[in-house]
Formats: structure tokens, C-alpha cells, sequence
């Protein structure tokens, strides 16, 4: 079975589509014996990755997996023109790598770009068979939450792209009922093409740690009570809230706020910080995978966020992470998402109401306050894992592909 998949985040991209999909793509060829093709963008320049294309550049195959680099330029992201202009150069060069791929079996697209569906599904069209467009967020409602990114012809443009990729899919996957409602509701999305595949954890690489370990030694970490946020910093986590929380809590004795992870809003949360001299909230840099095992082992307990009403357009993946880890949290989200009802199920976790800094900051002190529980919790957490596991997860792709591959697509 031959996989062709599109998404401009792959390895070695540390964003979470990028892990997801590496995962993804590798599982499949290891575990099942797929042929797997990648069609994605050039990697960070951070980070070391040859045969760099300046436009498509010739296959490569990275541990099993064939990977078509396609360049687009590199404007900056703060500024619409150079964002819908990155948007633009990439799906043209993705066009054009889509000519290079032997015929598919089945073609899937990610989100990232929002409107790279359409070559895949223009590929898929070409070769034959099925398309799968699978959401791990939904535009336009997503773009609002981008900083000088509300343009209404923009979002138009978006809705109906996203609209006619909805019509157009032979299955469409959601990772959650949340977001499979936001589909069927307010997209028209047919009920009975959407199958629900939630994100993962490796729970063989992710497991319990310490709290007293290398990380939170340095770090002065292992005799303090630590709330932590490690993640992306950006506009839909509602960040600022969490702050505010971290704010009523000063002066707790021996405790930490620990926010770790890049992103577009940590400057204006550091200086915000310095600004209401919280001494005890801690900023740190972005952590490898390997490293996070330190980092989720420092932390009595987590914190999940999203701002109000985002949820199902958007879901959050760094939750399997933290119940891998065996470590309660507090799901600072819509009541209705998956993050939520995890957390009440399986008694992992607590839920705050999202955007209350009040809320959140009793939420976090009742936790401090019963250290008994909180292990409790984590114990719940790590047994909960193991319903999200990668294998576990993988293996439902598969399932899904071996199905849509033994009919024949449409003309």
C-alpha cells in the first residue's frame, strides 16, 4: 500500500504536526509495511538537514520514509502578505512534487498549510484514488487567533476552500467529538465520512521520571511545588491568563509557575512578568523530546489551555504527552472538549473554567494543597496513556487505509 501524504511540517520540524506526522509516516512503514511518500516543506534552518531545495528538491529517504522537499519563501509570519505569499509559494511547489510521486494508493492531507488539501486532493483526483483530509485545525476560525491576520476576504477565501475540501474528501478525520461537531455543524460536513482519530503519546519513550532528576537539580526545582506550561506560546493558549493565575499565587511558599517552550507570545509574558515582579515564575527555552522527561518529572502538576470557544477548532496535543508522563493536570478549556471530559473520566485531572485566571490560580492551589492526590492523579494520568498510545493510534490509521483501499475510488 502506497501512502502519499502532505503536510509542510515533517523531521526533523519540532512543531507538533511535524512529530505527529513523522511518527505517523514512520509507524506505517516499520510496523505495517507501507510504502510511505511525504510531500513537505524545507526544514528549520535551525537545524541540520541535507539536500536543501531552492524550489522541489529530489527525493530523500529518511529512516524508510521518501520525503519531497518543497521551498516557498520565507517572509515573515507577523505580516499578512508575508504569510499568504509563504502560503502560496508552497503550495505551488508542492503542485509540482506531486508530479514527481509514482501513483498512490491513497492520498491524505494535513492542514498545515490550510489550503494544501487542494493538491493533494487535485494528486488524488489525477492518480485515482482515495482522498482522506484530515483536520488538526479548522480555518478560517483559526487564522483569527493570528496577530495581523484578520482580513475578511481572506477568511472568506479560507471558508471556502475549507468548505469544498469538506465536499470533496472520500473521509474526513477529526481528533475529537468536539471537532467533529465543528465540522457537521458548522462546516456541513456528512456525518458518516468523519471517523474520529485522536492525536498520541509514546508511551515506551514518555514515562514517569523523578521529580528529582538532572533537570529540576539544575534548576532548583526538585524540593518546589511546580505548575508547569510547556508548549507553544502563542495566541490561542491564552497564555496571559495564565500568568494572571501565577500572579495570585505569589508568595506561596516553595512554589514554581514553570512555563517552557517558544513562541510568538513569550516576550510580552516575560516583560509582563517582570513588569508584576513574579520571582517565582520561570521561563525556559524549548526542550527536546529526550529532555521533556526531566521537565514533566519536575512538575507536580500541568497545565492544559486554550482560550474560550477555541476548543474543536483546535486540540491541544501536548495532553498525551503529559499523561504519558503520569502527571495530573488542569484542562483550562471548554467544558465539552477531550481534554476535559480525559481529565474527569479518568480522574487525572481537574477542569477551570478557560480565560479565569481566579479559577485557575484555586484550581493549582487545591492540588498544592493535597500532594497525595496529586500522585493519585498522575497514577491516572500514565493508566490513561495507554488508550492513546503511538501503536495503538497508528494501528487505527491503518485500519482506516486498508478499508478505503480495498474499494474502488470515484471518477
Amino acid at each position: 500500500m502506497h501512502l502519499l501524504l502532505f503536510n509542510r511540517a515533517y523531521y526533523p520540524e519540532q512543531s507538533a504536526t511535524g512529530q505527529l506526522l513523522t511518527e505517523l509516516a514512520e509507524g506505517l512503514v516499520h510496523d505495517h509495511g507501507c510504502r510511505v511518500s511525504i510531500i513537505c516543506g524545507v526544514a528549520p534552518k535551525s537545524t541540520a538537514c541535507e539536500n536543501q531545495p531552492s524550489w522541489v528538491g529530489n527525493p530523500v529517504s529518511i529512516r524508510g520514509v521518501t520525503v519531497f522537499r518543497c521551498a516557498g519563501t520565507s517572509f515573515s509570519k507577523k505580516i499578512l502578505a508575508g504569510r499568504i505569499c509563504n502560503y502560496l509559494t508552497y503550495f505551488a511547489s508542492s503542485f509540482i512534487a506531486s508530479r514527481r510521486v509514482k501513483k498512490p494508493d491513497l492520498v491524505l492531507s494535513m492542514t498545515d498549510p490550510p489550503i494544501i488539501g487542494l493538491a493533494a486532493l487535485w494528486t488524488a483526483r489525477q492518480s485515482q484514488c482515495r482522498f482522506i483530509m484530515a483536520y488538526s485545525d479548522i480555518f478560517p476560525e483559526v487564522s483569527r487567533l493570528l496577530e495581523n491576520f484578520s482580513n475578511p476576504l481572506i477568511e472568506k477565501i479560507l471558508d471556502q476552500v475549507n468548505r469544498f475540501l469538506i465536499r470533496s474528501a472520500d473521509r474526513i478525520l477529526a481528533l475529537d467529538d468536539d471537532m467533529r461537531n465543528r465540522l457537521i455543524h458548522e462546516k456541513n460536513a456528512r456525518a458518516e465520512l468523519i471517523s474520529i482519530i485522536t492525536n498520541w503519546a509514546d508511551t515506551e519513550k514518555t514515562y514517569p521520571v523523578s521529580k528529582r532528576n538532572p533537570f529540576s537539580e539544575q534548576h532548583g526545582l526538585a524540593d518546589k511545588f511546580v505548575a508547569l506550561y510547556a508548549g507553544n506560546f502563542g495566541a490561542s493558549q491564552d497564555l496571559e491568563q495564565l500568568l494572571e493565575s501565577a500572579a495570585l499565587l505569589k508568595g506561596l511558599p516553595d512554589f514554581i509557575f514553570a512555563f517552557v517552550g517558544d513562541g510568538v507570545r513569550k516576550e510580552a509574558l516575560q516583560n509582563r512578568a517582570r513588569t508584576l515582579d513574579l520571582s517565582h515564575v520561570r521561563f525556559f527555552p524549548y526542550q527536546t523530546k529526550e529532555a521533556l522527561l526531566g521537565v514533566y518529572g519536575a512538575a507536580d502538576c500541568c497545565i492544559v489551555s486554550l482560550k474560550k470557544g477555541v476548543s474543536g477548532y483546535i486540540t491541544p496535543s501536548k495532553l498525551y504527552g503529559v499523561l504519558a508522563a503520569g502527571r495530573p493536570y488542569i484542562a483550562a478549556i471548554d467544558a465539552t472538549s477531550e481534554t476535559s471530559r480525559i481529565a474527569l473520566q479518568f480522574r487525572c485531572g481537574l477542569q477551570a473554567a478557560p480565560g479565569n485566571a481566579v479559577d485557575i490560580a484555586e484550581k493549582i492551589r487545591f492540588l498544592y494543597d493535597h500532594r497525595e492526590l496529586c500522585k493519585t492523579m498522575g497514577e491516572n494520568a500514565r493508566n490513561a496513556a495507554f488508550g492513546f498510545d503511538r501503536k495503538k493510534v497508528i494501528q487505527q490509521y491503518h485500519d482506516l487505509f486498508t478499508t478505503m483501499t480495498a474499494t474502488a475510488a470515484p471518477n
